[in-house]
């Protein structure tokens, strides 16, 4: 359907898994006077089955959510349909959200302003050109072929306060586990980030990366010596754990004969 002018009122719905997350968005939605809410849905399925009889303007939608996750939920709105903002506490899914041509991508907790951004992107987007997302991909251009060409990605976004801040993988000396917290420490700067050791080694390049203890990951390129027990990176010294010695000393001499 064609984007709502700013003279009449945004209709929307909020399709989300967790009830504290439905609250809090209605919540957002009665603050905002040119937002008019129209269901609010638990079960995704449902929410499916309201968008496709009722059409709106702007769906809310979660990703992780039980049977069908938000972005199959997407492919199976009507076309042309309403404009998806994603709502989701995990940062992963901003490419395919992208692919998706989703009007933005809301990371939990979600504050008032940046909703209201979002909200404010879709109303002002011309109708001749959908609303583009917040976050790119972070690829590296690929080079000029008849036929696309994969390309491996050169960077990460992480979660930092309300938004996803790019951090280029060449740029990462080390990061070090601090709780629930992980603090990526980068040519430039300190980046502090809520996300699991697992998550972001699931996202590095193992060829560029090692875990040398349970509490630190390393970038190869930026070791400057290794000794028995300790690695040195940007001056500092990091202690390699036993449980990770024989895996990184492999992982030193394949890096050394590439």
């Amino acid at each position: 359907m064609d984007n709502a002018t700013p003279s009449r009122k945004l209709t929307c719905v909020i399709i989300d898994d967790e009830p504290l997350a439905l609250d809090l968005l209605a919540g957002y939605c009665a603050q905002v006077p040119y937002l008019e809410l129209k269901g609010q849905f638990h079960d995704a399925l449902v929410g499916l089955a309201f968008v496709q009889d009722n059409p709106v303007d702007v769906v809310f939608v979660d990703i992780h959510m039980p049977r069908i996750t938000g972005l199959q939920l997407v492919q199976l709105l009507p076309s042309p349909g309403p404009k998806v903002i994603f709502t989701t506490a995990y940062d992963q899914y901003a490419v395919q959200s992208y692919e998706l041509s989703a009007a933005d991508y809301l990371l939990k907790p979600i504050a008032f302003e940046r909703f209201v951004q979002a909200v404010n992107k879709v109303r002002q987007a011309p109708a001749s050109a959908p609303a583009m997302p917040a976050v790119v991909p972070a690829l590296t251009p690929a080079p000029a072929e008849t036929a696309p060409v994969p390309v491996a990605p050169d960077a990460m976004f992480v979660k930092n306060e309300h938004r996803l801040q790019r951090v280029a993988f060449n740029d990462i000396l080390y990061i070090e586990g601090m709780k629930e917290y992980l603090m990526i420490y980068t040519l430039g700067s300190k980046i502090l980030t809520l996300q699991s050791f697992k998550r972001v080694e699931e996202v590095l390049p193992p060829d560029r990366f090692a875990r040398i203890h349970k509490s630190y990951i390393v970038a190869l390129n930026h070791i400057e010596h290794v000794e028995r027990s300790k690695v040195q990176v940007a001056g500092r010294l990091l202690p390699i754990g036993d449980t990770y010695r024989d895996s990184f000393a492999a992982t030193i001499r394949a890096y050394n004969l590439l």
